[in-house]
């Protein structure tokens, strides 16, 4: 167990001006945890506690460090300290004991594998730091045994966010909550109704992140604390989805997280892809943890598109109904414009490869199309129609069809990857071009005539402005 030399030298700089204000502080929480655990984070944060004057003591801190400040919460005597080290960006929070004594402070921390403490003396002038950690609460045995586990009885009713934070944890670290843990936030559950969205948000994003997101999900389903934040899934339980489905419509979207899981793990062997997954779409969330939660709503418009014509159930226009419950949902969880983008186009677009999987070859123009459509989320959308595609295994779904979806859904993931490393053509005709030689005025009709003449370019069936222009008399 050992401090890397980068947050070493930060923390000895620490330690100093501490010692020249005549404070006593210590380190605390996730970083002394993150150490046993020999988890090292890319942007490391810190968080320390001081009986009191924390605020202060941060604010002077940050002005010798040349680091953000920021008051979280006054009341409470808490600040933040952002500072950029070369790639990493460290966060350093620091606050007040919450209650009289650091032993009586860390029982206020939320479960016990969090209620680590180190003075910072130690952490800086001594190598046998394992040996320094106060550890009061049986933290380590937690954290060796791997269980979530309350640190005192109120935890739940100080912040009822760490009902949340339970999962959240336990998805990050594949650890168990144990029972007493699971029976109180049971009882305090409705609590969460208080909490803001945005926080709740933020912890079912960490569960998004774990490799085992469904398990976690499912858990937050089975206690009745996912519809909380998600009313619209409660119309999917039990809606019987025809004969080419066995699964209703919320257990085929449970089924189809669990699957994007599996096809994630197979598609990260792809460097290009692994790259493209990893992609930050609005900080912290990546476009992988969007593409999980793009699974729990593409059918989410089915149980209002249902309908029931010659004997047989249809869901025409599903998609369209749940790309606008999805825009409701992002509104409300305030996800950002990119977020919502991405979460969208995989809503709207997710049935337009089983389309194209009708045949084994697809045609160019239907191709051009869907990659113009469903634009920076063609592949994440590719992605997810095989997670839809095997959890669809319903008496009248043939063999045959699904591994003709597989070849073709592989080969257009080919295509796009192609694509993404290809030079984008210069445009053949401008909007300029058609109103100077074909006399029209500035209307919707040229961007109509431009995607056009693009699609044509892009098959290979034009090949020079003169081509173009004289197809764009034609189209008028």
């Amino acid at each position: 167990m050992k401090i890397r030399n980068e947050d070493l030298s930060f923390l000895a700089e620490i330690y100093e001006f501490c010692l020249l204000k005549k404070k006593n502080v210590y380190i605390v929480g996730g970083y002394l945890r993150d150490m046993f655990l020999n988890r090292k984070k890319e942007n490391p944060d810190i968080d320390f506690c001081t009986q009191k004057g924390a605020i202060r003591l941060g604010q002077e801190l940050s002005r010798k460090l040349g680091a953000g400040f920021v008051v979280l919460d006054r009341e409470h005597g808490c600040c933040r300290l952002v500072k950029k080290a070369g790639d990493r960006v460290y966060t350093f929070d620091f606050s007040d004991f919450r209650d009289k004594t650091l032993k009586l402070d860390l029982l206020h921390r939320d479960f016990t594998i969090n209620t680590l403490a180190l003075d910072l003396k130690d952490a800086v002038g001594n190598s046998q730091i394992q040996k320094n950690i106060i550890d009061l609460y049986s933290g380590i045995k937690d954290i060796r045994s791997r269980t979530i586990r309350i640190a005192h009885k109120s935890t739940f009713a100080e912040d009822p966010l760490r009902i949340m934070r339970a999962f959240s944890l336990a998805a990050t670290f594949s650890f168990k909550i144990e029972p007493k843990t699971v029976t109180l936030l049971k009882k305090e559950k409705k609590k969460l109704l208080n909490v803001s969205l945005e926080r709740v948000r933020d912890e079912l994003f960490k569960v998004f992140e774990s490799p085992n997101a469904y398990k976690y999900i499912l858990e937050l389903d089975r206690f009745k604390i996912l519809a909380f934040f998600l009313p619209e899934i409660e119309a999917m339980r039990n809606k019987y989805q025809g004969p080419y489905h066995h699964l209703d419509i919320w257990k085929h979207t449970l089924e189809s997280l669990k699957q994007m899981e599996g096809v994630l793990v197979d598609a990260r062997k792809n460097a290009d892809i692994k790259e493209y997954l990893d992609q930050v779409i609005s900080l912290p969330r990546r476009r992988y943890t969007l593409m999980k939660f793009a699974a729990l709503l593409h059918d989410v418009g089915k149980p209002k598109a249902m309908r029931r014509r010659e004997g047989k159930l249809i869901f025409h226009g599903h998609e369209r109904i749940g790309r606008d419950m999805t825009r409701e949902i992002v509104k409300r969880l305030k996800l950002s414009n990119d977020d919502q983008s991405c979460l969208e186009k995989i809503v709207y677009w997710h049935l337009r490869p089983g389309y194209l999987g009708d045949t084994l070859k697809p045609t160019e123009r239907a191709k051009f199309r869907y990659f113009r459509d469903a634009a920076e989320e063609s592949l994440s959308t590719l992605l997810f129609s095989l997670a839809d595609q095997r959890s669809t295994k319903g008496p009248l779904t043939k063999r045959e069809d699904s591994l003709r979806h597989e070849k073709v859904v592989a080969a257009l993931i080919k295509e796009c990857l192609e694509k993404k490393k290809e030079k984008k053509s210069e445009r053949l005709l401008t909007g300029n071009d058609l109103i100077k030689d074909l006399g029209l005025e500035p209307s919707p009709l040229i961007g109509k005539i431009l995607r056009k003449i693009e699609e044509l370019q892009a098959i290979g069936k034009i090949h020079t402005r003169t081509e173009a222009l004289k197809r764009a008399k034609k189209l008028l």
